[in-house]
């Protein structure tokens, strides 16, 4: 494919709000990645994008654990960017697509069209006129899209997790629909209209490969319910993670009631498995009534003390 001589930026303004009040708030911490994570430096000027050769050493920190495996279920993996406490995360929800693409490709062009289900997410990715993906060897998965997905005006550490939010999820597209092997770490070069050296969303130079940066995902994560479903007999099973194995959580079961308040229905305390086949993971079986309810998940820091701001939620109907 040819190559241009001069870098190109990214064209055009961001009109969501929450981008703007979230670039602010911006910090890294050690937190759950799937498949494998390496590092990334801090997001100052025109990044690079963080080269994962094939001599790389970088491992997966102490508190990862693969998120993605392989699935029967045709719904695709998509991560989007949210919002806990202070800090800004990458969250993943499991969407239905069509069938007529590849499953990398499907994933990556529900992120960039789609909205989240939860409100508490979004995505500074626009519709692209042309997207194509592909796999060469076990382990690099090169995206192709066009110029005008990249129609948003982000600050450096925003666009930064932009890209992440696109190595994860096609990442997590390939590994889960078991087009590649998630035991290794899986790189992602971007292509722009078949070019090398797009500088996205004016700050991150692209063309190099890339491997998931850890400490981007949410420390508590509800994978299931997804947000505003329904489910039948009262008998609603939770999963969720955390980033601390073996680490206390405590959880709460709102009720909405008909003036529109939310009561408090249950609470109660899990802890996370610590087990690495499953670390992080925590289980809840509950039989509720009919009604709509929200569900908040927090970790503790110690068994005593109150939440410490690391709390993920999701609004379900039991019927």
């Amino acid at each position: 494919m040819p190559e241009t001589a001069a870098p190109r930026r990214a064209r055009g303004a961001f009109n969501g709000a929450r981008s703007a009040v979230l670039a602010g708030l911006l910090v890294v911490i050690p937190a759950l990645a799937g498949c494998i994570a390496e590092p990334g430096p801090a997001p100052t000027g025109i990044l690079s994008a963080s080269p994962a050769g094939p001599g790389s050493t970088s491992g997966a920190p102490s508190t990862s654990a693969p998120l993605e495996t392989t699935q029967s279920s045709n719904k695709a993996p998509v991560y989007w960017i949210g919002g806990s406490d202070s800090n800004v995360f990458l969250y993943r929800e499991f969407r239905d697509v069509p069938e007529q693409e590849n499953p990398v490709t499907r994933a990556l062009r529900a992120m960039m069209s789609e909205k989240p289900l939860d409100p508490d997410f979004f995505t500074p990715w626009q519709n692209p006129s042309q997207l194509a993906t592909s796999i060469s060897g076990k382990d690099v998965i090169t995206v192709d899209v066009s110029e005008d997905a990249f129609n948003s005006n982000l600050d450096a550490d925003m666009a930064a997790r932009a890209i992440q939010q696109l190595v994860y999820t096609a990442t997590a597209a390939a590994a889960s629909s078991g087009l590649i092997d998630s035991g290794q770490q899986i790189r992602v070069r971007i292509l722009v209209d078949g070019h090398t050296d797009y500088v996205a969303f004016n700050h991150v130079q692209l063309g190099s490969l890339m491997a998931r940066t850890s400490g981007l995902v949410a420390p508590v994560w509800i994978i299931d319910p997804q947000e505003n479903v329904e489910v039948g007999d009262g008998s609603v099973k939770i999963t969720g993670r955390s980033t601390v194995p073996g680490g206390k959580l405590r959880w709460q079961i709102l009720r909405s009631e008909e003036d529109g308040n939310k009561t408090p229905f249950l609470t109660g305390e899990t802890t996370a498995a610590a087990d690495p086949a499953q670390a992080g993971v925590f289980t809840l079986a509950l039989t509720l009534p009919e009604g709509d309810f929200e569900l908040r998940v927090a970790q503790t820091s110690n068994p005593e003390g109150p939440e410490d701001g690391n709390e993920d939620t999701r609004s379900f109907r039991v019927r």
